[in-house]
């Protein structure tokens, strides 16, 4: 593996059943994202895109193939050394209102990735107050509960808690898709200056062109559990070679075509 490349997957086959009845989620699924960079992983709903999030994160175990995470194979990680390796990556999930519980404070919420890890309950506020700050929310948040916020206010604390723990690579599953029109370039905007500040490494999975084209670094396109295009963002938006692809930009917005 090249050392610029962080995460490589090869050959990514996940079924679910067995016999005639098995569905193929992923269909011998190979891509790499390189260091500090955004691949933007385009699909409509039911491609695959969130079962290889997933399993990418080893939240799932693979039918087949092989994950790799700089340069070494994650894939069938276990105990100590899978919680260690998951300290290294996190995610941000589409809707904020399923990913924060009610019951915890922001604070707490925020915590959960350091608590895993096994930080010190007093090396943790500092850590919490700085990511806040760095999503743009002031300090006195931490005793407030997620419902007493808006939906843009809730992903931002998502992403506090996904950074808290400075990890190497972030999943982005749909992080802006739930949220009012008004707000989503300003999550956008945030995630492009975070990962400018810390040189965190991002898996964004979306539907919508528009916003790899304002994301990511390179593009892969996925229908029916596989990858059909790849390419960099300038390369895919202004000359896609497959029809999907092309599918996809016809149904965007005017406004957004290059």
């Amino acid at each position: 593996m090249s050392e610029d490349i962080v995460l490589q997957v090869e050959g990514l086959t996940q079924r679910f059943g067995h016999g005639e009845q098995a569905m193929t989620a992923l269909d011998d699924v190979s891509l790499d994202v390189r260091r500090g960079q955004t691949l933007g992983l385009v699909g409509e709903s039911g491609s695959g895109k969130s079962t290889l999030a997933r399993a990418v994160l080893l939240m799932r175990r693979p039918t087949a193939g092989r994950i790799d995470f700089d340069g070494a194979d994650v894939t069938n990680l276990r105990g100590p050394a899978l919680r260690r390796h998951r300290r290294r990556v996190q995610m941000v999930f589409q809707d904020p209102n399923d990913s924060l519980d009610p019951r915890f404070t922001i604070a707490r919420s925020v915590a959960e990735p350091l608590i895993a890890a096994g930080v010190r309950t007093g090396a943790r506020r500092g850590r919490i107050l700085e990511s806040l700050e760095r999503v743009g929310l002031p300090s006195d948040v931490v005793a407030r509960y997620p419902h007493e916020f808006s939906g843009g206010q809730r992903q931002r604390i998502a992403i506090a808690r996904a950074m808290v723990a400075e990890p190497e690579f972030v999943v982005l599953d749909e992080p802006t898709s739930a949220l009012d029109v008004s707000v989503q370039a300003q999550v956008l905007n945030l995630l492009v200056r975070l990962q400018e500040e810390t040189g965190v490494t991002y898996l964004f999975i979306t539907h919508n062109l528009s916003v790899v084209h304002h994301m990511a670094h390179r593009v892969a396109v996925m229908h029916d559990g596989r990858i059909v295009e790849s390419g960099s963002g300038e390369q895919v938006m202004t000359a896609p070679r497959h029809p999907y692809t092309q599918g996809l930009l016809e149904s965007m917005p005017v406004l957004y075509r290059t």
